[in-house]
């Protein structure tokens, strides 16, 4: 094999990991589609056919229409045991598969509230199944840092080195981070960091509403529990999701603005996510100025 063909094989595979095709599940693709088909119409012959058909019981006997044919299943060949323990191939559990958005959400309010700790909402994200993305994932990533802390940075979402680690931002934008906290005297140990999305999605791509919608209580009970003077919102998703607002982040950014935790009022500022600034260095100049605003906030000068 020459060295033109290797640089191919390089090439293509590099493709694949920034596209988020980073783990092998299987030999055969699987059409979800079909699956999602087949499952609805079996559902729907359960709820008119308990027995027989209302047609069968009402034909005399030898006169019974023929029953239509319903699609078949199709049958995966031997895949790979799926990332949280559920075959590739096999359909999903029916409360997943069949769980409406909203319900989900309603699932996740539910199950959020009776967290009465930081250990317990991890667990209570750990075992909920209403995202869809906790099937793509390789892991939670529930937060890093220093629980205790005054100053809270939530991002939107974690990306690949996130998602392998377990860990919020720790790839390149993680570095960054990092710089920026040394710069106001933070470190790891005095800052807590999570995002409102705590699984990766799939080639990182932005959350849908849906997504972001099943994931913000939990978010929103964790900002509770941590009870941190100072909330930053990294970036325009999670300033947007957090604070309510429908500003880009050029416009929220700098602004401190209240945060109702459900037990106080706390201060809370936007500015640019690390991964944007990587970027657009430009901006560095105003993420200096915020970073500055968070220093005074935290000597109580805001």
């Amino acid at each position: 094999m020459n060295s033109f063909v290797h640089k191919q094989f390089a090439d293509i595979l590099a493709f694949y990991a920034e596209a988020g095709v980073d783990v092998a599940v299987g030999e055969e693709p699987v059409d979800r589609f079909a699956e999602s088909a087949a499952e609805q119409a079996s559902r729907s012959a359960r709820s008119v056919q308990p027995g027989r058909s209302a047609d069968s019981r009402a034909a005399p006997d030898g006169q019974r229409p023929a029953q239509p044919m319903r699609p078949a299943a199709p049958q995966p060949g031997p895949m790979a045991s799926g990332l949280h323990g559920t075959p590739h191939g096999a359909p999903l559990p029916p409360q997943v598969a069949a769980q409406h958005p909203d319900e989900a959400v309603m699932a996740a309010r539910d199950a959020a509230r009776t967290a009465t700790s930081l250990d317990e909402l991890k667990g209570l994200l750990e075992a909920f199944d209403g995202c869809p993305l906790k099937r793509t994932a390789t892991r939670l990533v529930f937060a890093d840092g220093n629980p205790q802390a005054k100053v809270m940075f939530v991002g939107e979402a974690p990306g690949r080195d996130e998602d392998v680690q377990g860990l919020p931002f720790v790839g390149r934008s993680g570095r960054l981070l990092d710089l920026m906290m040394a710069a106001i005297g933070l470190d790891r140990t005095s800052a807590y960091i999570a995002n409102v999305i705590p699984w990766r999605p799939p080639g990182n791509r932005t959350p849908t509403p849906q997504e972001t919608a099943i994931c913000l209580p939990f978010i929103k009970r964790q900002v509770e529990l941590a009870n941190p003077d100072i909330l930053v919102c990294m970036g325009g998703p999670a300033a947007q999701s957090l604070l309510g607002i429908t500003d880009g982040i050029t416009k929220a950014r700098g602004r401190v603005m209240p945060y109702e935790t459900g037990s106080r009022t706390i201060k809370a500022i936007a500015t640019f996510h690390p991964a944007y600034l990587l970027r657009t260095p430009l901006g560095k100049r105003l993420a200096w100025r915020d970073l500055l605003a968070i220093e005074a906030l935290l000597k109580g000068e805001g």
